[in-house]
């Protein structure tokens, strides 16, 4: 089996950190359980680009003895594979074409080793891989059955691709579903993202100036955990006057990024876009001011910038670089401007990724059970799967909710009863 990782010897380290995260899937695990019976997937090939971490793996090997003919992945972050875990995967029987400090063009031949193993459905995390598709294997694109795809960013690009009509299979955007961007953007990022900030600077939160660009799911959980932490202001920043009302409403101070930059400690990036904090906001920040991002590419800190405001730089720490500028001040990115919580981390918490990769695993059954019968279109996962995951999710952690009375159903349903 052709496969490329780093080290092969790092597999029992590997073993150990999937086995862990496998304790707290439970739904995942029940998932895979009921259908290693039932081999719903049995003969089809699937193409994986995925962060490479230990709840990725319980995903893969879910597939696998579901039933799928061959599962290839890579990684969808050139920084954030965890190498014994590829390695343990290989072990498994999953192709792996992943190491953590890719190069770009790395990166992109391992996305092009998925392509090649002819997947008849894919999975993306950012939309690298559905872009490669419709760019440069456009002809095959067209016999995909249908993909998946995790996060924001691969979800806006993938709308672009069917407003301008050229988007060439289904795609079930995971990322939508409710059990996925209400409690993994929100409570996975939010503790994440300041688990790779605190492994990277051991800095106190408590008593600084935290600042969040962008107030979507993501961009809330970050400034839920800042004030539990006990950051001593939590300022958002946004374009949208909706979320901006919504976080005065929620609690915390709104205002420009140019106002902002002034008085923060520590600056957090979550809005799916580029040069949110750039030259003018570098100029008025703080000494030692610090900077992290949690949105998906690392265009939101926009980097050259600080290259050309910089006359010096150093890696001061692990995933910590030091920007001295002209004059004398020092600005600290994080993980290279890309995802703090997975390249200076872990990433999100298994209990919340059970989530999201159960999803993940019954969107790539529904594609299949439906082969032939989807439009190219971005579609959110059906109604029923949402409700499953909770369902599953809540008798795991054991909770109990009520049903409606067959009086209330019907009440529900009828017009005619009023005051």
């Amino acid at each position: 089996m052709e496969y490329k990782v780093k080290d092969m010897s790092l597999a029992p380290q590997g073993r150990l950190k999937i086995e862990w995260a496998e304790h707290h899937m439970h739904v995942l695990m029940l998932l895979r359980r009921k259908y290693a019976d039932e081999k719903p997937l049995s003969g089809i090939r699937i193409g994986a680009v995925l962060h490479v971490t230990k709840e990725t793996a319980v995903l893969m090997k879910a597939l696998k003895d579901a039933g799928a003919e061959e599962v290839v992945l890579a990684a969808s972050n050139p920084l954030s594979t965890q190498d014994d875990v590829a390695a343990a995967l290989v072990e498994y029987g999953i192709r792996v074409y992943a190491w953590r400090g890719q190069s770009s063009d790395e990166y992109y031949w391992c996305l092009r080793k998925v392509v090649e193993s002819e997947p008849d459905i894919v999975l993306d995390d950012g939309g690298d891989l559905h872009a490669l598709l419709h760019k440069d294997y456009i002809d095959y694109a067209g016999r995909i059955i249908g993909g998946t795809e995790e996060t924001t960013t691969g979800v806006i690009r993938l709308k672009a691709l069917e407003r301008e009509g050229v988007l060439k299979y289904p795609v079930i955007a995971v990322n939508n579903a409710y059990t996925k961007h209400l409690f993994d953007n929100r409570y996975g990022t939010g503790q994440s993202t300041f688990d790779g900030i605190l492994r990277a600077t051991n800095i106190l939160v408590a008593g600084k100036v935290v600042v969040v660009a962008g107030y979507g799911w993501v961009g809330k959980g970050i400034a839920m955990r800042a004030r539990g932490l006990g950051a001593r202001r939590v300022i958002v920043t946004e374009v949208d006057p909706i979320r901006a009302l919504e976080a005065v409403f929620d609690g915390f101070e709104v205002m420009p990024m140019i106002k902002a930059a002034e008085v923060g400690d520590i600056f957090v990036t979550a809005t799916g876009n580029k040069a949110v904090i750039r030259r003018e906001h570098f100029e008025k920040m703080k000494d030692r001011a610090i900077l992290a991002n949690a949105g998906h590419f690392n265009v939101e800190i926009w980097i050259p910038d600080l290259e050309a405001l910089s006359v010096s730089k150093r890696v001061i720490r692990p995933n910590v670089t030091e920007y001295k500028l002209k004059d004398g001040r020092r600005l600290y990115l994080l993980a290279e401007g890309r995802l703090v919580n997975l390249v200076a981390a872990e990433g999100h918490p298994s209990e919340v990724m059970d989530m999201s990769f159960a999803n993940q695993f019954l969107a790539v059954k529904y594609l299949y059970d439906n082969r032939g019968k989807l439009p190219p279109k971005v579609f959110n996962p059906p109604l029923e799967i949402d409700k499953r995951v909770a369902k599953l999710k809540l008798e795991s952690m054991g909770i109990e909710i009520d049903t409606l009375t067959k009086e209330q159903e019907e009440y529900l349903k009828s017009w005619t009863l009023g005051t």
